[in-house]
């Protein structure tokens, strides 16, 4: 999938025009899930910009599937959080505020160091190994550079799985999945911003050291650290994606 050019354009007809989407595979996944697939991977690769239209007909050609199907697609990312329906004119990828922005920053800074809280104190032996082979496989894709920030935010996806999963707690990990596309745009706006996955990088291998060695308060430390670092850098990035839009 590749955003197209827009010099020349006007803001209005650029936010109703300017992106485009794969069409969708025949594969054994049901179509609408490869639609929303499709879809939510542009909007977290930013190839379609927070505040663009997203128009029926134009989907229903490019991801080559039904208007029902479509819609169908467009609710299921209203539920995430990913696109905002306006009544009269229709679908856009939804505008995180400032301060929504902000407050989402503060509920991952109090689930996350939870979720590292808890990990500590009820963790397998087992499932601390896996948490450093998953940050392993972070360092690794972040090196690599190979498919970007899609690769990074799949890689950083599977650490934070091993951590709620070792966290033993489902009224955390329903809250922390209720956030969870609005994180990971989030994620996806604050990786994009260069040098900024090499600081995350080191940032949970201070985690996981102190989650190794049993410190509970070094680890929550560590975890604050982590997001607040994440929040300026992301909030910083936010502002320059509304200043390209006006």
């Amino acid at each position: 999938m590749t955003a197209k050019a827009t010099s020349g354009k006007a803001p209005a007809q650029r936010a109703a025009a300017d992106w485009s989407v794969s069409p969708v595979g025949r594969v054994a996944a049901p179509l609408r899930d490869q639609a929303i697939t499709v879809l939510r991977q542009a909007i977290l690769n930013f190839e379609i910009r927070p505040g663009q239209r997203l128009i029926e007909r134009k989907l229903v050609e490019e991801l080559e599937v039904s208007r029902a199907t479509v819609r169908e697609v467009l609710a299921r990312l209203a539920s995430e959080g990913l696109v905002t329906v306006i009544p009269q004119r229709g679908a856009i990828v939804s505008v995180l505020s400032a301060a929504e922005a902000a407050d989402i920053y503060e509920m991952r800074v109090a689930l996350e160091v939870l979720a590292v809280q808890r990990f500590v104190e009820r963790a397998s032996p087992q499932q601390v190994r896996e948490l450093r082979r998953a940050l392993t496989g972070y360092q690794r894709a972040v090196r690599q550079k190979a498919g970007g920030t899609n690769r990074d935010l799949q890689a950083k996806d599977g650490f934070y799985e091993v951590l709620l999963a070792g966290a033993d707690s489902p009224p955390l990990a329903q809250m922390l999945t209720i956030l969870q596309s609005r994180v990971r745009l989030l994620r996806a706006t604050s990786l994009s911003v260069p040098g900024r996955a090499e600081v995350s990088v080191r940032e949970l291998t201070e985690i996981v050291d102190a989650i190794e060695a049993g410190d509970v308060q070094r680890a929550a430390r560590a975890c604050t650290t982590h997001v607040r670092n994440a929040a300026r850098t992301g909030m910083n990035r936010l502002a320059e994606l509304a200043g390209e839009q006006e």
